[in-house]
């Protein structure tokens, strides 16, 4: 049986749930490589952390409603709900991951 993912309406996405989310910097360098080349599986975003590390972040990401995750053959492909999250909160993805050293 494939997997389901969940996915928060873009109306339930909350502010606390994204900037927890992003606080970690892992997850921010996910979220900036999606934003940037679009839609990727889990391995080839993450292809330097362990499977186990890439699935935490991913399910972090996925529940903050940041991501949605699609499941494609044998592969996850995930992308950046980019227009939810700027009807949700306007500028505040640009605003964090454009920071230096972020």
């Amino acid at each position: 049986m494939a997997r389901v993912f969940l996915h928060p309406a873009a109306g339930d996405i909350t502010l606390d749930g994204v900037l927890h989310a992003l606080a970690d910097p892992a997850r921010r360098a996910i979220v900036r490589k999606l934003m940037v080349e679009g839609g990727m599986n889990c391995s080839r975003c993450c292809a330097d952390m362990p499977p186990s590390t890439v699935s935490h972040h991913h399910r972090i990401l996925r529940e903050s409603g940041l991501i949605r995750s699609e499941k494609r053959g044998v592969e996850v492909v995930n992308v950046v709900r980019r227009e939810e999250i700027e009807g949700r909160f306007p500028g505040l993805l640009a605003a964090i991951l454009n920071q230096s050293g972020a």
